[in-house]
């Protein structure tokens, strides 16, 4: 992270806590109160740990960090939902249980190269529409667990925390090498449970009415097309990483690119308006402001998760990033990695060889250590054209030392399935959830509170799964 590291008082994580218990427990148990002073629960409890991080702690660098980490995700949220409200995909025929886990599947492979939120504002309202004579809690929470989750596992492109392995020196491709076994069990383990549960909600309802409510079969049709090309603007500034808030600038100008340029029939057929994203952003600011504390004590402390094994990275990325943002979690996650594991020696030793041998040092590698050979050797496979041009970073040096190592690499593994498969456990976990969520209420479709998520789709479905892909690939 780019600020000094900072030990807050464990008390000072209670501001989260409330902020997470009146967003469970809020809409619930008093809903009218809940939408008029949603706004104020937030912006106070955030306060709170504003004035403690500024006035306390003097911390002013950590703030701005995090100031610059919520600009960045309602930019790219905001602009996601913006452009993917332009586009209006008209859906054809009876949306069978066979046909909507295709669509599932289809959305799962899709938010591998669009993004999760990418995947997700694009198609939740034609997932609606298709359902529209039926559709229940499920269609929305196995929609967030497939496509707002799973599906993003195998790119940096399909969910932010891998987007900042990326960053940190992890291979574009090599998340899709070692993840494809759990994307591959965890997809298809979800879609099995959903075609069940589908089958039985179908079976319910009269095949009469199914005819009469069903979209006409030749109404497959796609308007505003040319708002893809916003999108793809969007996912190619995601990569964009200075100047400072030009990747934010370049979103925001596609997003209203878009709104002049869509017309207001295509608005009015996807029933767009900014609620949702009004929404997302006000509760993001307290929990973006909120979560602080609990974030830097994790940095803190994260030597002290026990005794280190894959096992114990994947239950403790998981279980923190279903409460926490995944993203920043799996960055703690990667720096408890990096420092229980990476040997400075061996960084040292590297960084020497490059400075003396440069591209050449391949050579030299076999007189060395097996650390040290380990390491060069995943640094030509992985960073081949930084190594050729030179530009190889310590960032770079300390991801190959784990990736070149069979036993150390499924550290990162666990991390990175244990964050993206986990962030679908509640709205909070991920971005895109809360979003779907939004979308979903402001249709009037039936959706589980906070609450409600985790106790009757959570634990019952999406844990088993968790489960087995635990013993299946991180129990030893």
């Amino acid at each position: 992270m780019g600020h000094p590291a900072i030990e807050p008082n464990p008390w000072m994580i209670l501001p989260f806590g409330l902020l997470l218990a009146t967003i469970a427990l809020g809409p619930a148990v008093m809903p009218k109160w809940w939408s008029r002073h949603y706004s104020k629960v937030a912006y106070a409890l955030g306060a709170i740990t504003l004035a403690y991080y500024l006035l306390g702690l003097q911390a002013w660098a950590r703030v701005l960090d995090a100031g610059h980490e919520y600009v960045s995700f309602i930019a790219l949220v905001g602009s996601l939902y913006i452009v993917s409200g332009g586009i209006h995909i008209g859906v054809s025929g009876e949306a069978t249980p066979r046909i909507n886990t295709l669509f599932l599947l289809v959305g799962a492979i899709l938010a591998n190269f669009l993004g999760t939120t990418g995947a997700s504002m694009l198609l939740i309202r034609p997932w609606i529409r298709m359902n529209k004579y039926r559709i229940t809690a499920h269609h929305i929470v196995f929609f967030i667990f497939v496509v707002s989750n799973v599906g993003g596992c195998l790119t940096p492109v399909g969910d932010p925390p891998l987007f900042l392995g990326y960053l940190k020196g992890i291979p574009f491709w090599w998340v899709a090498e070692h993840c494809w076994p759990m994307w591959a069990l965890g997809i298809s383990y979800l879609l099995a449970l959903f075609y069940v549960l589908e089958t039985l909600n179908y079976r319910r309802a009269p095949k009469a009415i199914r005819g009469q409510v069903a979209e006409p079969r030749e109404q497959w049709r796609v308007d505003g097309l040319w708002n893809l090309a916003f999108l793809l603007i969007i996912l190619a500034a995601v990569f964009v990483d200075r100047p400072l808030f030009l990747r934010e600038g370049i979103m925001v100008a596609a997003a209203l690119g878009s709104w002049f340029t869509t017309r207001k029939q295509v608005h009015e057929a996807n029933r767009f308006d900014f609620h949702p994203i009004q929404e997302v952003a006000i509760l993001f600011i307290g929990i973006f402001a909120t979560m602080m504390p609990a974030l830097d004590w994790l940095e803190h402390h994260g030597d002290g998760l026990g005794i280190p094994s894959p096992a114990t990275f994947y239950w403790g990325s998981g279980v923190l990033s279903s409460l926490l943002d995944n993203a920043p979690t799996y960055l703690s996650f990667l720096s408890a990695a990096f420092g229980l594991f990476v040997q400075p020696d061996t960084v040292q030793k590297v960084q020497s060889l490059l400075q003396t041998h440069g591209p050449g040092l391949a050579s030299y590698a076999d007189t060395h250590s097996d650390a040290v050979a380990q390491t060069i050797a995943s640094l030509q496979k992985y960073h081949s054209a930084a190594l050729a041009g030179g530009s190889v970073n310590t960032d770079q040096i300390e991801t190959a030392f784990l990736l070149g190592n069979g036993s150390l690499n499924r550290f990162i593994i666990a991390i990175s399935i244990g964050a993206v498969f986990f962030g679908a456990a509640t709205y909070i976990g991920n971005g895109p959830n809360f979003m779907v969520k939004s979308i979903a209420d402001r249709q009037n479709v039936p959706t589980p509170g906070f609450l409600g998520l985790v106790f009757k789709y959570t634990v019952p479905c999406l844990l088993p799964m968790l489960v087995i892909v635990w013993l299946l690939f991180f129990r030893t």
